[in-house]
């Protein structure tokens, strides 16, 4: 294992400490898990430009970095749902995404490719929303921020179905069109 995915694997650090001290859920500690949150999430930045950089990209850190990320963002929205902070039902369509994307980018079967394959910009962006998204919720903000907290929770379900779509739907039609050519 090379550098970036020891830093893609240390985000997942970060994760039992949120869990904690969201059972917990003072106002100090909500604010220090919004610190650990952004932190853990800023990595995958550091690790995807330091894979880039010093040529150290893997098939072992394509797979771990989307699902690193995965384990952080639905780990935090779980303990959401636990302090009523996020409907389960939004975040069951997030999961359900975040499975059946999982599944299909690391089958060739399904992608007809040999080998993982990365993130486009819009499930880029869609984690970029997401993080954002639980970053708010977890910060014991006033109520006036109720509203606008929630408009970017309902944005990232909305970029995760849409993101979700535009990553498998081409996918589809072209293993119809080799299925009905083989």
């Amino acid at each position: 294992m090379n550098i970036p995915t020891w830093i893609t694997l240390s985000r997942l650090l970060g994760l039992p400490f949120i869990l904690y001290l969201l059972n917990y859920p003072t106002t100090d500690n909500r604010w220090l898990c919004v610190g650990i949150f952004v932190v853990a999430a800023g990595t995958d930045w550091v690790d995807g430009y330091l894979a880039r950089k010093l040529d150290m990209v893997t098939e072992l850190g394509k797979f771990l970095d989307p699902l690193v990320d995965k384990l952080l963002v639905l780990g935090s929205m779980l303990a959401l749902i636990e302090l009523q902070l996020v409907p389960a039902w939004g975040v069951f369509l997030i999961m359900a995404r975040e499975i059946a994307i999982a599944g299909w980018r690391v089958n060739p079967k399904l992608t007809g490719n040999s080998s993982i394959l990365g993130a486009n910009i819009w499930g880029k962006l869609k984690t970029v929303v997401q993080i954002i998204a639980i970053a708010f919720l977890i910060a014991p903000l006033d109520s006036q921020w109720d509203s606008p907290t929630m408009v970017l929770f309902w944005l990232a379900v909305g970029l995760s179905l849409i993101s979700g779509g535009i990553y498998i739907l081409p996918n589809i039609s072209s293993s119809k069109a080799k299925s009905i050519s083989d």
